[in-house]
């Protein structure tokens, strides 16, 4: 994947975020989908959103590990 990155990269702190993010709402979609109780077609939309937040933060994990392999600093 190109040169090496340090943790103060911009792309490193990105992935970071994003990753940071998707896990976050992780933790909150077994709320949303206690509110959309009885609404089957709107707790298969959130289970879509959770199952998509958890493979963007999967592969944000695989970029960096990518990125820092040879090392961080």
């Amino acid at each position: 994947m190109g040169s090496a990155h340090t943790p103060a990269d911009d792309i490193v702190y990105d992935l970071v975020s994003i990753q940071y993010h998707a896990l976050q709402a992780a933790d909150l979609y077994a709320k949303y989908l206690e509110d959309a109780e009885g609404h089957d077609d709107v707790q298969e939309f959130i289970r879509q959103c959770q199952q998509q937040d958890s493979q963007r933060a999967v592969k944000c994990h695989e970029f960096l590990g990518q990125l820092t392999k040879d090392g961080i600093g």
